[in-house]
């Protein structure tokens, strides 16, 4: 049975918090109708929407057709007769409204690992009397497996410098080359100083680049409001893409000409179709592209970014807010034994949230088997996703009480729950 719940939070809501109240804020939604455009399966709180998004309706009528029709009777003529040629370019201009880009200043193509590759590649080319990459430990793993790679490939000295959020301002200097940091964090969804950090960056001569993994789609993003160099960014995520979607980089107008791809493939030529031995880079963000684009991939994506482009971001934005703190003070109040790892002040974190527990991959499965879906990230923490598009009030107060339930009974302390699956 449900409880009162009285503890005021920064809702600003005329009424304490109860379950009615809960309902009546459901049938007040202005995005209660976007849930029907995602397939979700009975019986599923899905607070995992930060890993991988749900599927849209739409997207399997759209693949259905780019199969039967454009790839099996067009043939290779869709490249011409359906712009596949174009989609790239196309969705990247879409996705640029999600994040205060302009124009001709997003490409889709490839993974986030990759294509930051080949931002890191171009920035430390521009900048080949600096020795530094500064990013921040715990930073997603990939980015800074790519860091290293990138930084083997050159002849001259370059070092990986890592220090902690609260000293990359200081940090930056007139040696540091590139400051490569993501801007929600994948673990505890604190969110860097986009607009600080690329001024002292550029006060110093130094290039930013910016992973908008868990940013795009589900909180305020202004690239050029705050004068961004490069950024990357995952089409799986919030932008509801598919497993393994392709991804999307963006370069700013006034860097454009100056940078180039280390990954001088054929799709970023000048001319692509007159196949000539030597490398002359595409004008535009179309020098960022490199092998065939993945074109299911591309036009999957295309829908889950027309699915947000449907609704006002300060919408999603306020709901994403009003969710997790909703989720967070229950939490404390229901099952204090969770301890809060992300930042408590919801302007600070992004759409997650994540919380320590020493048996937390036990607990997440015990909730996963209880249809209660998030995700486990080492060592301890249970991380829960809040995606305005599709969850309701109603999720996410169901959602707290059961993970409460859970810890108190003890019931994952099953010897099955302990097992390791290889996805966490």
């Amino acid at each position: 049975m449900h409880r009162k719940f009285d503890k005021i939070t920064t809702f600003e809501r005329r009424d304490a918090i109860t379950y009615p109240a809960i309902r009546r804020w459901d049938q007040e939604d202005p995005l209660r109708h976007r849930r029907e455009d995602f397939e979700l399966p009975g019986g599923i709180i899905y607070l995992d929407g930060n890993s991988l998004g749900p599927l849209p309706r739409a997207t399997r009528g759209r693949i259905d057709e780019v199969v039967a029709k454009e790839w099996g009777q067009g043939l290779i003529r869709s490249w011409n007769e359906h712009r596949w040629i174009d989609a790239p370019l196309r969705v990247g201009d879409k996705i640029a409204k999600l994040i205060g880009a302009r124009s001709g200043e997003v490409v889709v193509a490839d993974s986030t690992s990759v294509n930051l590759f080949k931002l890191l590649g171009a920035a430390l080319a521009a900048r080949p009397d600096r020795c530094v990459v500064l990013s921040e430990p715990g930073n997603f793993p990939t980015d800074l497996y790519m860091a290293e790679g990138a930084i083997g490939a050159r002849s001259c000295p370059l070092q990986l410098r890592l220090e902690p959020a609260e000293r990359i301002l200081q940090a930056i200097d007139s040696n540091t080359a590139v400051v490569m940091l993501t801007h929600v964090h994948y673990k505890t969804a604190a969110i860097h100083d986009m607009r600080a950090i690329t001024a002292k960056a550029h006060e110093h001569g130094a290039l930013v680049i910016w992973d908008l993994s868990h940013s795009v789609g589900a909180i305020e993003v202004d690239l050029n409001g705050c004068e961004a160099d490069m950024a990357v960014g995952c089409g799986y995520k919030y932008l509801n893409g598919g497993p393994g979607a392709p991804a999307f980089l963006f370069v700013s107008q006034r860097l454009q000409a100056e940078l180039t791809s280390p990954l001088k493939g054929w799709m970023g030529h000048n001319r692509p179709f007159e196949f000539i031995d030597n490398y002359e880079p595409a004008e535009g963000i179309r020098r960022f592209l490199c092998g065939t684009p993945s074109i299911l991939g591309v036009l999957s994506l295309e829908v889950g970014v027309d699915l947000i482009l449907r609704s006002r971001m300060q919408d999603i934005v306020q709901k994403s807010r009003w969710l997790s703190e909703l989720f967070v003070d229950l939490i404390a109040d229901i099952c204090p034994s969770l301890r809060l790892v992300s930042p408590a002040n919801v302007h600070e974190r992004g759409s997650h949230v994540s919380f320590a527990h020493p048996e937390g991959y036990a607990i997440m499965q015990a909730l996963i088997e209880r249809g209660v879906i998030g995700d486990f990230r080492a060592p301890d923490l249970l991380r829960f996703g809040f995606t305005p598009l599709y969850l309701r009030y109603q999720d996410v107060w169901d959602a707290a009480y059961t993970v409460a339930d859970v810890v108190h009974s003890g019931c994952w302390a099953d010897p099955r729950y302990a097992v390791r699956a290889a996805v966490t």
